[in-house]
């Protein structure tokens, strides 16, 4: 293990150590805000001392084994123990260097994924129409829920504009840190239902994603910066939604951004998820803004949610999926079109894991 990590574990056993004793004052255990705060520090604490502890252990072991090799009643025993500690070692590396790696807190929220035609008319939309199903695909294989918040359909049956809320059984399901790579532009080359002379096209739509806000943590809106409209929604949904004005449309206006919501079958409900949508919209123009002023000092391929940025190619003739920010390709598009994103996600959130390793060891060693 790289010197630097071994740096970085050392501090965590040293600060498990000064938690056991804080958690043991009684002036901290009367404060239950501090307590409750110190205790969950020292349970993410202690999970990594005990895996150091134990790549200790086998350290040492393995230091024995190597010792024994040279005598011959005791080789066979100590090259199995070589063999043990080795594959264990090597597993124990892999989880301290994720386990030390910064946690982005949005990681496990569910999220907003906001998909816009782009260039290509039709084709564009259609394409939308295409993403969408792609992302919905691979959350149902999550058993993650798709809700639609608002949309904008084609003449062709495609999306000028469509928002989709993404959630996980559960809190911890990573629903936006498996996700938040899609943010930026996404190019498709392929011959459009609409040609009539085999042509090849390229268009392009734009992906946004973004994390919802938590509650208890989400900026807090001025109600006088918002404008709420209300109109009659479009699209489907029977009578109802045909002779009500039920779907709401809230600007902020000290920004100018928008959201808005038609799918719920009440004005109220609405207007809660647009409410969330707009939060969501805010704190993600405040985290680019933060990432813009970062790139200077770090600069990183993934995570800059730079939505003017071509990030992908599908190019259907070839059968071929490019992620041009990690120089990814899979032959496999047809399968990755029905929801078969495993390959990508992995691919980008090791290289995310990387970097962030990398950016460790510089500051580590500055």
């Amino acid at each position: 293990m790289k010197p630097f990590l071994i740096q970085q574990l050392e501090r965590y056993a040293l600060r498990l150590t000064e938690l056991d004793f804080l958690l043991s004052r009684e002036d901290i255990m009367a404060d239950m805000t501090q307590f409750l705060k110190l205790s969950r520090e020292h349970a993410e604490v202690s999970a990594v001392a005990s895996r150091f502890a134990r790549f200790q252990q086998r350290s040492a072991d393995l230091a024995a084994a190597q010792a024994m090799l040279h005598d011959a009643d005791l080789r066979e025993m100590a090259e199995e123990e070589v063999a043990s500690a080795s594959a264990e070692l090597q597993t124990l590396e892999a989880e301290l260097q994720r386990m030390l790696l910064p946690k982005d807190p949005d990681d496990a929220r569910p999220a907003f994924v906001e998909i816009r035609a782009g260039t290509g008319g039709d084709e564009s939309a259609l394409f939308a129409a295409d993403l969408l199903r792609m992302y919905t695909r691979y959350a149902e294989s999550q058993g993650w829920r798709c809700e639609i918040i608002s949309e904008s359909v084609s003449e062709l049956g495609g999306y000028k504009e469509v928002v989709v809320r993404i959630d996980g059984s559960t809190s911890g399901d990573g629903v936006y840190g498996a996700l938040k790579f899609e943010s930026g532009g996404h190019r498709v080359q392929r011959v459009p239902a609409t040609e009539t002379q085999g042509r090849i096209h390229t268009s392009a739509c734009t992906v946004a994603v973004l994390a919802e806000p938590d509650e208890a943590e989400a900026i807090k809106i001025n109600p006088s910066d918002l404008r709420i409209d209300t109109f009659r929604a479009s699209g489907a949904g029977g009578q109802h939604i045909n002779k009500t004005d039920s779907a709401v449309r809230i600007t902020h206006l000290p920004t100018g951004i928008v959201a808005e919501c038609q799918d719920g079958r009440s004005q109220h409900s609405n207007k809660a998820q647009a409410l969330k949508v707009l939060t969501a919209r805010i704190q993600e123009k405040d985290r680019a803004e933060r990432a813009a002023k970062d790139a200077a000092e770090r600069k990183s391929l993934i995570g800059s949610g730079d939505r003017s940025d071509r990030i992908r190619t599908y190019n259907f003739p070839q059968g071929r999926l490019t992620d041009h920010r990690i120089n990814l390709t899979l032959y496999k598009l047809l399968t990755i079109m029905e929801g078969d994103l495993q390959d990508v996600v992995h691919a980008l959130q090791s290289y995310e894991a990387a970097e962030q390793l990398a950016a460790l060891e510089i500051g580590a060693t500055a």
